[in-house]
């Protein structure tokens, strides 16, 4: 085998087809956010404004979370020193938690290095708790859960998106008495659509079934709390197991789940993927439970994020460009060719200063690459003028017309 050929293969095919995904340098400023700094391949720099960030309210820049961060960083040290068995469970990580069970009004709560590493060492361990468990996964859901499912080796059913007459048809053609999980998201981050929950809720109850919501994309952003689409809509309680993310609207980073105190308790002994991975560092967690504790009382950046995602979202339509509009805080403009979409990212990040990534297939089915904007309650009005006369001008005037990149 000559490896380095394969390997020269792997990578050309990604190039021809136009996914080799490229790395950009940046260097955030504190208090400064969406602006940082570009740091070229040629060593040259560049102000630019971020677009494409998952950190949705600002908050990994807010005074609450940097102080908490501080002072735990100050008080402990940088890392956990351990497993959350041993040495790595310290106050800064229960208080995390019960922050977090508070959040989504359920007994219990469990911290994960990610949302990635949540939803696959929960996932995976299920079976281990209900053996002869099927579960129905959409098929948008996200490649962790898909992998959680994948590797549990229990019954895997898999439903059209958000189509509950699939879901149902599936449900009655097995076993009534066999144990069964319906497996969902509830913001579906690449076209911004939202589940219909109280609907497989409904379902769940007729064919026995857990319920399991990944609000990775909807925690700190809906409901009056921030507690996420579910609690929006009055429907913690028939929610058997929340997944959600630190990393997004709460600016920080680690995963978690949220449950009955029994659920966590048995995922926590069992799941291989919690058991055995050193726990966040001590001001991770401080600086997490503050963000968390912060946006359960500040609505005014929902609201804030809100309004400019509707202003974002008005102003590209009106310019005749393909928005996803499904009423979320994700703004897609839909480009349909992978070299097409890295071309405007490129023109975009080099002549105008404004940063959003392309997005590919996998992350996307071929044909819908698309570039997502999120914008934020950081962003000015001046930078949502900015980026919308960039795209008039790119999507009319640049050497790809305007045929093409629709087509």
């Amino acid at each position: 085998m000559d490896y380095e050929a394969q390997l020269d293969a792997a990578l050309s095919r990604l190039h021809e087809e136009g996914r080799y995904r490229t790395f950009i340098d940046i260097e955030r400023q504190k208090g400064q956010y969406p602006k940082a700094v570009w740091r070229r391949p040629d060593g040259t720099e560049k102000d630019i404004t971020v677009w494409c960030g998952n950190d949705y309210l600002g908050m990994g820049q807010h005074p609450a979370v940097l102080g908490a961060m501080h002072e735990a960083l100050e008080s402990t040290g940088a890392g956990s020193g351990g497993t959350r068995n041993i040495s790595g469970t310290t106050i800064y990580h229960k208080a995390l938690e019960a922050e977090l069970a508070d959040l989504h009004r359920k007994e219990a709560a469990l911290v994960f290095t990610s949302a990635y590493i949540a939803n696959d060492a929960t996932l995976s361990t299920l079976p281990k708790l209900f053996p002869g468990l099927i579960t129905y996964s959409d098929e948008l859901n996200h490649a962790s859960m898909i992998e959680g499912i994948r590797r549990n080796g229990g019954a895997k059913r898999v439903f059209r998106h958000n189509d509950l007459a699939h879901l149902r048809e599936l449900l009655e053609a097995d076993d009534p008495a066999a144990p069964k999980l319906i497996a969902f998201e509830s913001v579906y981050s690449m076209d911004g659509d939202i589940c219909p929950m109280e609907a497989i809720c409904d379902l769940a109850r007729e064919f026995g079934a857990l319920t399991y919501l990944d609000e990775v994309h909807a925690v700190g952003m809906y409901g009056p709390r921030g507690g996420g689409v579910a609690e929006k809509l009055g429907l913690m309680g028939r929610i058997d197991i929340i997944n959600a993310t630190l990393a997004k609207a709460y600016g920080v980073m680690g995963g978690y789940i949220a449950a009955t105190a029994k659920m966590v308790d048995a995922i926590r002994s069992y799941a291989p993927g919690f058991i055995f991975t050193t726990s966040i560092p001590p001001a991770v967690a401080a600086g997490a439970a503050a963000s968390v504790r912060h946006l359960k009382t500040d609505q005014s950046l929902r609201d804030k994020q809100q309004e400019h995602a509707r202003v974002l979202k008005t102003r590209l339509k009106a310019l005749g460009l393909p928005i996803i509009d499904h009423g979320t805080h994700i703004v897609p403009v839909h480009v349909g060719h992978p070299v097409h979409c890295k071309k405007i990212s490129d023109m975009l990040l080099q002549d105008y200063g404004i940063y959003v990534q392309p997005i590919n297939f996998p992350t996307v089915p071929r044909g819908t690459e698309r570039l997502r904007f999120t914008p934020s309650p950081v962003h000015s009005m001046d930078d949502i003028d900015r980026l919308v006369r960039a795209m008039d001008k790119l999507w009319s005037h640049c050497a790809l017309n305007r045929a093409e990149l629709t087509a």
